[in-house]
């Protein structure tokens, strides 16, 4: 563990510093990260443990974001609630299932989300989106496919979240991305409390997880100004990021 701690902490300020930056990119570094660069052998308890960090480090993230004016909380409301049994039910099914079939099923669907948003956008979005019913009937059940994927994949599930945010209500990049974290915290709290359950949650690698989050997502946060003004820019770097981790993390799981 104390061989562990130093790259745990580093670990937890990238995933940190990604949330902040991007919404869901920390959540789909994290459990890479606990299995190639700190060190667990086990899958199913990298998957545990990052969703108990996760789920903190993104509730810590919104409050930055809340203050600068950019989460959506109606929407973000009905999104994350529509999708709270769907990220039980899926990180129900997820522990059945081997650890390595997971992560290439998991690179698979990073991949796809990622050329998905390499497509320009018809437009920026709307930054002033308000909720009402049929924008609500469109959010719930995108909501509750995107919190099953997050519980089966074992992550915050913000890098669906995201474009499932801007294709249900046309708002922009910047306030998807705020918006994702409310899901983020709750679907990892749902996924990490489901895998603790079943004894497959390292609380100390959590900790320093977390320690390390905190210290990433104040310097994100900083980030998240700028990239704000930049929306097109922070849709490749965010795409990108997804394409690199699931081409490594397929390499991994094959190898």
């Amino acid at each position: 563990m104390a061989q562990a701690a130093l790259p745990a902490l580093l670990s937890g300020a990238v995933v940190g510093a990604f949330l902040a930056l991007f919404g869901g990119g920390g959540s789909v570094l994290a459990t890479p990260l606990l299995l190639y660069f700190v060190g667990v052998t086990d899958p199913h308890v990298a998957i545990g443990t990052s969703a108990a960090a996760v789920a903190f480090n993104a509730a810590a993230n919104v409050v930055g974001h809340w203050r600068s004016g950019r989460v959506r909380w109606p929407c973000a409301g009905v999104f994350a609630a529509s999708g709270l049994v769907g990220s039980f039910l899926g990180s129900s099914l997820a522990k059945a299932v081997d650890g390595k079939r997971l992560l290439v099923f998991f690179a698979l669907a990073m991949a796809a989300i990622a050329l998905s948003m390499l497509r320009r956008p018809r437009s920026e979005g709307d930054p002033d989106v308000r909720l009402n019913f049929p924008l609500a009937a469109r959010l719930a059940p995108v909501g509750v496919v995107t919190g099953f994927a997050a519980g089966f994949f074992g992550i915050g599930g913000g890098f669906l979240i995201v474009p499932g945010l801007m294709a249900a209500t046309g708002m922009t990049l910047a306030c998807a991305s705020a918006s994702s974290l409310v899901s983020v915290a709750l679907f990892g709290a749902v996924t990490s409390l489901n895998y603790a359950v079943s004894g497959l949650v390292d609380w100390p690698m959590a900790g320093l997880f977390v320690l390390g989050g905190l210290i990433g997502g104040a310097l994100g946060l900083r980030g998240a100004e700028r990239l704000a003004k930049h929306a097109t820019v922070a849709r490749r770097l965010f795409a990108g990021l997804i394409l690199l981790v699931a081409a490594y993390t397929a390499w991994r799981a094959t190898n």
